[in-house]
């Protein structure tokens, strides 16, 4: 089962990868998410990072402060809808948690419920996003396939996300271009040290 997640996953991120959708008009954004499934509700501080033209990565910690909090880490791609500013996204990444866990008990006919189970799994994700001004608004749902440490193979999660912009998308590509531009001159050896150094070895 989990050889086969494990390759489902990986067709899911390359294609992921290899998809022609657009980029979303942010560089980077940082907020707070609210998530909400069948065992509880949680309040986490969600990041978003462009890494590629086409591609961002989403890192979320998140906890109900009694007993679930996990760190997912999930590569995402963004598609408009009608515009730049209005999205739809769909990823797949991995989670690390410490979490509750309820395990059937078939003969006394009773839920046995354990917590401080250290738990890892693998997730997707899907949402929707609009941009206006400097703050990104989303809301997604987030299905986690359990790996190990927990009895539940499949949890599933809705979240809204409010976020900031730290960076615009224009201006991400501006400083990428002037750090580049700057090393290719700084790798450039000026013309009359080149005549030095012909002279020199000849």
């Amino acid at each position: 089962m989990n050889k086969k997640l494990f390759q489902y996953s990986y067709i899911v991120l390359a294609l992921l990868l290899t998809s022609n959708l657009y980029a979303q008009r942010y560089g980077n954004a940082v907020g707070i998410r609210l998530g909400n499934n069948q065992i509880s509700r949680q309040l986490g501080i969600t990041f978003q990072q462009r890494v590629m033209d086409r591609t961002s990565l989403e890192a979320i910690l998140q906890t109900d402060f009694a007993r679930n909090s996990s760190l997912s880490l999930l590569l995402e791609k963004h598609r408009p809808i009608i515009s730049k500013r209005f999205n739809y996204y769909l990823g797949a990444g991995v989670s690390f948690g410490n979490e509750e866990s309820f395990k059937k008990n078939e003969i006394e006919k009773e839920i046995v419920q354990t917590y401080g189970n250290k738990t890892m799994g693998i997730e997707g994700i899907g949402g929707i996003e609009f941009t206006i001004a400097k703050t990104v608004l989303s809301i997604d749902y987030k299905p986690n396939f359990n790996l190990t440490g927990r009895e539940e193979f499949y949890r599933g999660q809705v979240g809204f996300s409010a976020r900031t912009v730290l960076t615009k998308s224009k201006e991400q590509k501006r400083k990428q271009r002037r750090r580049k531009k700057a090393k290719k001159q700084g790798q450039q050896e000026p013309f009359g040290e080149k005549v030095k150094s012909f002279f020199s070895n000849n």
